[in-house]
């Protein structure tokens, strides 16, 4: 039987796709290539989460459809820098057995979760 292998992307709606593209490469270092970013599998580490949260759950703005979640490879370090560079960093950060999170805005007003697995 043939059956899903992997996340193939994510895709949010834009007001200024550029812009939000440019914002993304400059601050997380995602590369843009093909006209979207494109992360080589030998860079991914740890597994993908696909999941569902109810619609009036809080884990992100019940007025975003969608959230995406980025691995890190330095959580600290990269909120750190996200903070002295202007962006708007969520102080509050959570850790499982599984890994290290933290949560920050884009200029769309996009929740972003970071996730530092906890092999890395």
């Amino acid at each position: 039987m043939a059956k899903a292998t992997g996340i193939g992307g994510v895709f949010l709606r834009a007001r200024d796709p550029k812009a939000l593209y440019a914002w993304y490469e400059k601050h997380l270092g995602l590369p843009l290539q093909y006209g979207s970013f494109v992360i080589p599998a030998e860079q991914e580490r740890g597994s993908i989460a696909f999941a569902f949260f109810s619609d009036k759950s809080e884990h992100f703005p019940v007025s975003q459809p969608a959230m995406i979640n980025l691995q890190v490879d330095d959580l600290d370090t990269l909120l750190d820098q996200l903070a002295a560079a202007g962006v708007v960093v969520d102080p509050k950060r959570d850790s499982a057995d599984y890994g290290k999170f933290g949560w920050i805005t884009d200029p769309e007003g996009n929740r972003v979760e970071l996730w530092q697995p906890a092999d890395s």
